[in-house]
């Protein structure tokens, strides 16, 4: 049943989202934005309702023919009186960006139709058919053909949106959260949440709310503004939040003026926190012929780097640049790779789960891992500290704050060093995440999902990884989360002695930074660690599932399977059969029934899908996934699986697809014209295992036709 709010609910979340600010985030509010409080609460009850529903609206206009609810006694008149007592004025006086965010391209086209200008526009973009309208609004006035007195311009736009601002400490957030909430579409945490503010002081909160203010507004910055923004000094930041946001908006002016003015921009750059800033400054400098000033600024962060991110980019650029190497150290890595791996071209759509497949096909055991294993160990080893002693600010937050501007080693070092020390080894270890797991699982964070299985490969790198490595690549990832909360390597592979990480690299694919760095460390923590290129081929030993499924109907949304058949091939011969009906636990339509064959009484005792779903999976294992027309079978089977809250991934194969390649030309495609052509026998049309058989045959005329060809 679809949960039901209450009919003021918009003022009920407006009034809890208006209590924060009567703790410690009070000494954060200047003047006018107290007294928009103030003055809020002074209103009558429909006055209220009328602007906690405006301020429920995305930007700072209103269509006040649209307000017109339950809960408002004579809206219009209300408004009417909102607008005496200056609540809301005239649309003419509206910011550019909530203008650009209320009307559509359509509307902007119609608009500057009226200027009758010489220049065309129809091919410009959003953003700048909105600063080419502003620009003939200034010169000639408001065209007449804008519906001016349907829209209210919210006068107290300012002060709400520096309250969102302190509220969920970034300038995305919405009061249609509170509503989202409540009806179950958000999930939020109230346990971990206590009261305090996000700013040490106003000042601080302030410069942050301007650079994000300056942040959205940058794509109708004109020019002349531009470089104008580029002479204020930089304020002291100290608030990470401040400190955020300054780095994100001082690089995005830099760049931005790097066409327009670069000595401005440099200067911009070059002042501007953040690393992303010092390495463009640098490569800048350098093209601008500055060698020897840029050799030494490098040889600093060498020497002293504020984080794995610059470091990697200062040794890189260095030896590239003043050691007369022509390759960077991504480059080399991947040219250095450990193991080259020929992989049947059918796993060209999940490459990282077909040489998993192939690995245990070789009697070694492998698990796909990247980012989840390692992520998943450092929030479940962790949980005490990030969401007990470390706290979220509103119930809306997701990150801790020592997580999210990365200062979590830097503010609860000694409890970390005191809980690494206490896990002396696997099994204890393994016992301390199954308690944390079992207290909290489903509970929101930002570090990892939660999903079945959560602890396996884990376990796996607990029992058979030295503990003192362990522990040093999350010693790591607490000094510096932000630089490796991610790109760790997508394999873990255990030979029976050894544990090793791979990361895996097809055709084309390229080494990103973050997987350096991830890389770097985890070899410094003392893993094994290799890049294993892909090469594709044909691979007649790579199993394939050809799959056939009969179902109540064509949308597996609603419909469910009836049966299913499957026959499995290595190397062009079918080595295994399986087939079974299925109750589908609906009414199999008599139209269905003629087509298949299969009625009502022959699936009443039939087992569900969830009881043999096992079997499926073991199945289909490691195989490609084949079936005439693919996605259909696979949908339905993959939409079973959904429902049982399991996934079902396989890589597919679709013969209908391949025999177009393989066999131009033909009348038709459809599996009864094949098998004619073919002159493949049927023994049952439309019963899942005589199908399945008949198109496993058409793979293998497809093998035949393709197996001798070169692959790229």
């Amino acid at each position: 049943m679809r949960k039901e709010l209450p009919e003021r609910y918009y003022l009920d979340h407006f009034h809890e989202f208006l209590s924060f600010f009567d703790a410690q985030s009070q000494e954060l509010l200047d003047p006018e934005t107290q007294r928009f409080i103030d003055s809020f609460r002074a209103l009558s009850m429909s006055q209220q309702c009328i602007i906690a529903r405006a301020a429920n609206r995305k930007y700072a206009i209103i269509n006040r023919t649209q307000f017109s609810y339950a809960e408002i006694a004579h809206a219009q008149q209300q408004l009417d009186a909102l607008v005496s007592q200056g609540w809301f004025g005239p649309v003419t006086h509206v910011a550019i960006q909530d203008f650009a965010g209320t009307v559509t391209k359509n509307d902007l086209l119609a608009y500057l139709a009226e200027y009758q200008l010489q220049q065309k526009y129809s091919s410009f973009k959003k953003a700048e058919l909105v600063s080419l309208l502003f620009e003939q609004i200034e010169q000639h006035g408001w065209p007449e053909n804008l519906p001016q007195n349907d829209y209210l311009l919210k006068t107290f736009e300012p002060a709400l949106r520096y309250l969102l601002f302190l509220y969920f400490g970034h300038s995305k957030g919405r009061l249609n959260q509170f509503s989202m909430r409540d009806l179950g579409i958000m999930r939020t945490r109230t346990d971990a949440t206590v009261v305090q503010a996000r700013f040490s002081d106003i000042n601080q909160a302030r410069i942050a709310f301007g650079y994000a203010c300056d942040l959205e507004n940058l794509p109708y910055t004109s020019q002349t503004r531009l470089c104008e923004m580029a002479q204020r000094p930089v304020p002291e930041l100290t608030d990470p939040v401040t400190i955020e946001y300054g780095q994100r908006f001082l690089h995005k002016l830099g760049v931005k003026l790097l066409d327009i003015d670069r000595k401005a921009a440099l200067s911009v750059l070059r002042c501007a926190p953040g690393d992303e800033s010092k390495e463009k400054w640098l490569r800048e400098c350098y093209k601008d012929g500055e060698k020897e000033a840029v050799k030494v600024q490098l040889e600093q962060i060498i020497d002293n780097p504020a984080s794995d991110f610059l470091l990697a980019f200062a040794e890189d650029f260095y030896a590239r640049k003043y050691h007369k190497k022509r390759t960077s150290k991504v480059t080399d890595m991947l040219r250095s790779a450990s193991t080259t791996l020929q992989l049947d071209i059918s796993q060209n759509q999940s490459v990282e789960q077909g040489v998993v497949a192939w690995y245990k096909r070789h009697h070694q055991q492998a698990w796909r891992t990247e980012n989840r294993t390692w992520r998943t160990l450092f929030g479940l080893t962790f949980w005490p500290i990030l969401f007990e002693l470390d706290t979220l600010v509103t119930e809306f937050d997701r990150r801790p704050q020592s997580l999210k501007f990365n200062t979590f080693y830097q503010t609860f070092g000694a409890h970390v060093d005191a809980l690494l020390e206490s896990l002396s080894s696997a099994k204890e270890w393994m016992l301390h995440l199954t308690k944390i797991a079992a207290k909290h699982h489903g509970k929101v964070n930002s570090v990892f999902m939660w999903r079945r299985n959560q602890l396996d490969t884990v376990q796996v790198l607990l029992e058979h990884a030295p503990l003192q490595s362990i522990k040093k690549m999350l010693l790591m990832m607490c000094k510096d989360f932000a630089n490796l909360k991610d790109g760790f390597p997508d394999i873990m592979v255990y030979d029976g002695q050894t544990l090793r990480f791979e990361e895996i690299k097809a055709p084309g694919d390229v080494l990103r930074r973050n997987q350096l760095i991830a890389i770097t460390q985890l070899q410094e923590a003392g893993f094994k660690v290799q890049i294993t290129q892909v090469e594709w081929f044909h691979d007649p030993m790579q199993p394939y599932v050809v799959v056939d499924i009969e179902t109540t109907g064509g949308n597996n949304g609603y419909h469910r399977i009836t049966e299913v058949g499957m026959v499995k091939m290595v190397a062009g011969e079918v080595t295994e059969s399986w087939q079974s009906l299925f109750n589908p636990q609906r009414h199999i339509p008599s139209n269905i029934t003629r087509l298949t064959g299969i009625s009502n009484e022959m699936v009443a005792d039939a087992p569900l899908f969830s009881e043999r779903a096992q079997e499926i999976a073991d199945f289909t294992e490691d195989c490609v996934f084949v079936a005439h027309n693919v996605n259909f079978d696979y949908g339905f089977i993959r939409q079973e699986f959904a429902r049982l809250e399991q996934s079902f991934r396989r890589p597919k194969l679709c013969t209908v697809v391949q025999m177009r390649r393989a066999c131009p030309g033909l009348s038709s495609y459809s599996l009864a014209a094949l098998t004619a052509h073919f002159e493949i026998s049927m023994e049952q049309h439309h019963r899942a295992l005589s199908d399945a058989r008949a198109a496993a045959q058409l793979l293998t005329i497809i093998h035949d036709k393709t197996l001798p060809a070169a692959v790229n």
